[in-house]
């Protein structure tokens, strides 16, 4: 995330679907703040060899979804809808990511996303270990980390699942693909006395074994079907972390969607569901931010404290302007954890900034354009010498761009405070001890 900081009217470029809404929403906010239009590059351009950069563009990238010929060429399918492929997909898309950025750096041009930060972003099991190496609270799991080499625990299917939940005193665990999105083939998956199995999941299998999304969550209660589908997504590779206990608004678990922009927690929406996955194509609808944090204050809870995990989380991929953090709030609504870090996060229509978050009145979208035009903008003279602070060829601090609602009234200590997770479970055995969950005093 290099713009340069000299003045002058920035030129974007946005790598993205042409047609798709999120570009056009990004390309709302740029004639909002009164910029030309971004110059788009397709996907299908950059699949193709053929995209093209421009000395001095600031380039910004944006999903690949929504776009069957993309996922073709991506996946190497034929349906969308199959959940297999998804390490061929990364392959393919970060080896474009990359290239775009030899491309844009040859032209001249700087981007908004670095390309190694995607490359983690897209791998849950190098995101996790990234997190958790930061000190980030998150869930527990076996598979933090690299695939393969040192240390790395293998997960070739339902036996080694099966073993790393016993090793690991897991009996309620997810298993995700490693480089899915959008609870695309997840499974909340729970084991009990008497070799007693439930998962949660929206993947289907056909006649035929082939994995498909669906829109239906349900329930599987057979080990033998719960172990065909973990052999069937293994092969793309699996992430495995403890199921963390949520806290509940109105019957309904509950968790957050906080966007962090240049540093700054600038966005926050509640999820809500009656399923483990909160996702609103699965069913989940938004829930009252109001009423979350009036029962995080109500819970001796610091909602600052909470935004101040996101961003703890945002800061481990400075070089990259925007990121959706899946926030986790525990039981009790005093501790927090990071269940994920979307490098694609932030479509969150119509929605707009946290007070004192120095995005009021602008959406995500908007928010972003702000945060480099006030990087491109000219140093405030000096106080002390009366002449400009000298420029350098990357983004201006975020704080000195954008307001923390933190910030305002901040304690003299530091509020981002560690604390560990009780022993919790459904049955009084799925022990915490190893998840750092925030707890907010």
């Amino acid at each position: 995330m290099s713009p340069s900081a000299s003045s002058g009217t920035p030129r974007l470029a946005v790598v993205g679907i042409p047609a798709n809404r999120r570009v056009g929403l990004f390309q709302d906010a740029v004639r909002a703040a009164g910029l030309p239009a971004a110059r788009t590059v397709s996907w299908l351009e950059v699949l193709r060899g053929k995209a093209v950069f421009l000395p001095g563009e600031t380039v910004r990238f944006d999903s690949p979804g929504e776009d069957a010929e993309v996922d073709r060429m991506l996946r190497g399918g034929d349906d969308p809808a199959r959940v297999e492929g998804s390490a061929l997909w990364y392959g393919r898309f970060t080896a474009a990511v990359r290239e775009v950025g030899r491309a844009a750096a040859a032209a001249g041009a700087v981007l908004l996303d670095d390309p190694e930060d995607i490359a983690v972003l897209f791998d849950k099991r190098l995101c996790h270990g990234v997190l958790d190496a930061a000190g980030v609270p998150v869930p527990d799991s076996p598979t933090s980390g690299p695939a393969s080499g040192p240390g790395a625990e293998p997960v070739r299917g339902w036996a080694d699942v099966r073993r790393l939940m016993a090793e690991h005193r897991m009996p309620r665990v997810f298993v995700k693909p490693a480089h899915g999105s959008s609870a695309s083939g997840v499974m909340a998956l729970e084991t009990a006395s008497a070799g007693r199995i439930r998962a949660t999941t929206s993947v289907e299998r056909d006649g035929q074994g082939r994995l498909f999304n669906s829109l239906r969550v349900r329930r599987i209660t057979t080990e033998r079907e719960v172990a065909a589908l973990v052999d069937a997504l293994a092969p793309d590779g699996l992430h495995i972390e403890r199921w963390l206990p949520k806290a509940s608004q109105r019957g309904r678990v509950a968790d957050l969607r906080v966007v962090v922009v240049a540093g700054r927690a600038t966005h926050a929406v509640v999820r809500t569901s009656r399923s483990p996955m909160t996702n609103l194509h699965l069913g989940g609808a938004r829930g009252d931010l109001d009423e979350v944090r009036a029962a995080v204050a109500a819970a001796g809870g610091s909602w600052d404290a909470a935004l101040a995990v996101c961003e703890q989380a945002a800061a481990c991929f400075p070089d990259t302007l925007c990121v959706g953090v899946d926030l986790l709030p525990a039981t009790g609504w005093r501790r927090f954890a990071v269940g994920e870090v979307n490098a694609f996060g932030d479509l969150l229509p119509r929605l707009t900034g946290l007070p004192g978050s120095g995005a009021e009145g602008l959406d995500t979208y908007g928010a972003q354009v702000a945060a480099v035009l006030a990087a491109q903008a000219p140093r405030r003279p000096s106080a002390a010498h009366g002449h400009a602070a000298p420029s350098h060829n990357h983004m201006t601090s975020p704080q000195d761009n954008m307001t923390s609602p933190h910030d305002r009234a901040a304690p003299p200590h530091d509020h981002r405070p560690e604390g560990r997770a009780p022993e919790s479970g459904p049955a009084g055995n799925d022990r915490a001890r190893n998840d750092r969950v925030t707890h907010a005093p």
